[in-house]
């Protein structure tokens, strides 16, 4: 690629129609070295859904060199957070936010006003393993210099933020900033304070009602209207606090993939007693949607399951964000990390109800090759936000792990792995309503480690091994789009 343009900041609240993007870049206007514009033919990459199961089939991976008409160079300059100097849309209240631009493209703004997107790793932290404790003690010296040496090569490759779940205490202390997320999670954490409570609500493999319980809820249910669910919000978002004057955090994940099923109404209506709070408040739900008393769940609709799972979210949303707004008045709600797509993924009403309250909502995309372009117009049609996919990624057989575990799809080769990135990012780009990507993770799990979370045990994830030895094929195509991605948003916008 052409060198990194040196190119001056815009300064002003400028449109960014008003910011010219030259077709013909410095050093090109003599018919110098310009690349052609002729598209290669798609790479093919071998995949299938998991190590196990089914068979491999062949999929389409659009690479930079595939997509007809863009040559890929490299981005304008850079600001100290990230933002591309080229185009400027004024500082606003000097934190990060979000904004539509004329072009109708969505934008993350940076706190000098320049344009941004997402390009992160999430979990970006040193592991916890007696072997990972050793490997940075024996590499690095310490934590502190782990995160100086780790960010500044995430940089190098393109990466300019972090997601959820990093060592952000670590992170803050270092000299070099990098822009960074945090996940407060007071359903999750209340969630765990009732299994003692509602133990045969925990205690079952499956059912016709609420299927499976990988994601540990009582009867696959969110209890939202708990009254001891609100002092959980205020003592655990209290944190957010710590991090109100921060000009490097972007926003809050508050929770990650809660269960918001249609089948809640149900739950509520049949699993929990007359006496509970959430058969009651499902009861006056339904008597008041229907018009009469005494409804039961065969009076309810499709429409109307939907219509209720989308109300229990939105006593959630008016919690936890005007607790959240109490302790950082400053920061993006970046969402609760939707993530199935035959439930949140596909109801209306729950794009809805958070875009009255989230600043992006944030997708764990899983399950699909590459994103669907009609899903992506109507998220950002039915909420009215733009979106973040924050977790997606890929497991290597020749990683030498057993990748059994974890949502990804397997592939066979890193560079395959690096080539389903590209091929995922430049359908983001194309979509024009997504403002970052967080490849989950940074780091393989310790396979030795048999004390983690087993659905990350024994899984090729990282882009570095488990003792932050690279995967230099992997890692070769994220920085070839990472280099260019404001120009590769910019080229989708003008086509």
């Amino acid at each position: 690629m052409a060198a990194l343009l040196a190119l001056a900041s815009c300064s002003g609240n400028k449109n960014e129609d008003d910011i010219l993007i030259p077709s013909v870049f410095p050093g090109q206007e003599d018919g110098g070295d310009s690349g052609s514009t002729e598209a290669l033919p798609p790479y093919k990459v071998d995949a299938k859904k998991t190590v196990n199961t089914g068979t491999w089939t062949s999929y389409d991976a659009y690479a930079v060199q595939c997509i007809n008409g863009f040559k890929p160079e490299d981005d304008p300059a850079t600001d100290e957070y990230g933002g591309w100097t080229r185009i400027n849309l004024g500082a606003g209240n000097g934190y990060f936010r979000v904004e539509k631009a004329s072009s109708g493209r969505w934008w993350l703004v940076d706190p000098l006003g320049n344009v941004f997107l997402s390009k992160a790793v999430a979990v970006f932290s040193p592991g916890g393993s007696d072997r990972q404790k050793e490997n940075i003690k024996s590499k690095y010296g310490n934590n502190y210099n782990w995160a100086k040496a780790e960010s500044t090569f995430l940089k190098e490759q393109g990466f300019n933020s972090l997601g959820a779940w990093s060592s952000v205490e670590t992170i803050r202390q270092i000299p070099e900033k990098m822009p960074y997320t945090v996940i407060l999670s007071p359903m999750g954490s209340y969630n765990e304070s009732l299994k003692s409570k509602y133990p045969d609500a925990f205690n079952y493999k499956s059912s016709p009602i609420v299927g499976g319980n990988w994601e540990g809820y009582p009867y696959n249910f969110p209890r939202v209207f708990d009254p001891e669910f609100d002092a959980k919000v205020e003592s655990v978002l209290s944190a957010a606090s710590t991090y109100k004057t921060d000009k490097y955090l972007i926003g809050y994940f508050i929770d990650n993939e809660i269960p918001w099923k249609p089948w809640a109404l149900e739950i509520c209506l049949t699993k929990w007693p007359s006496d509970d709070i959430c058969h009651q408040k499902a009861q006056a739900w339904l008597d008041q949607r229907k018009g009469k008393s005494g409804c039961t769940i065969a009076d309810a609709t499709s429409a109307d399951k939907d219509a209720f799972i989308a109300y229990c979210y939105e006593v959630y949303l008016e919690k936890v964000s005007a607790a959240l707004k109490k302790y950082d008045p400053n920061h993006l709600f970046l969402g609760n990390r939707f993530n199935q797509w035959n439930y949140e993924l596909i109801n209306a009403e729950m794009f809805k109800v958070a875009g009255k309250y989230v600043d992006i909502v944030s997708i764990n995309h899983y399950q699909k090759w590459e994103p669907d372009q009609a899903a992506m117009r109507n998220w950002a049609s039915w909420s009215g936000k733009p979106f973040m996919v924050t977790e997606f990624y890929t497991k290597g057989l020749d990683s030498g792990m057993g990748n059994t575990t974890g949502a990804g799809w397997v592939v066979k080769t890193q560079s395959d792995r690096g080539l389903f990135y590209q091929n995922f990012v430049n359908g983001l780009l194309k979509s024009k309503v997504c403002v970052g990507w967080h490849w989950f993770t940074y780091m393989d799990n310790d396979p030795t480690n048999t004390s983690s979370d087993s659905s990350n045990i024994d899984s090729n994830k990282g882009i570095v091994k488990w003792n932050c030895e690279r995967y230099d094929d992997l890692i070769k195509w994220m920085r070839e789009i990472n280099a260019c991605t404001f120009n590769l948003a910019r080229f989708y916008d003008e086509q």
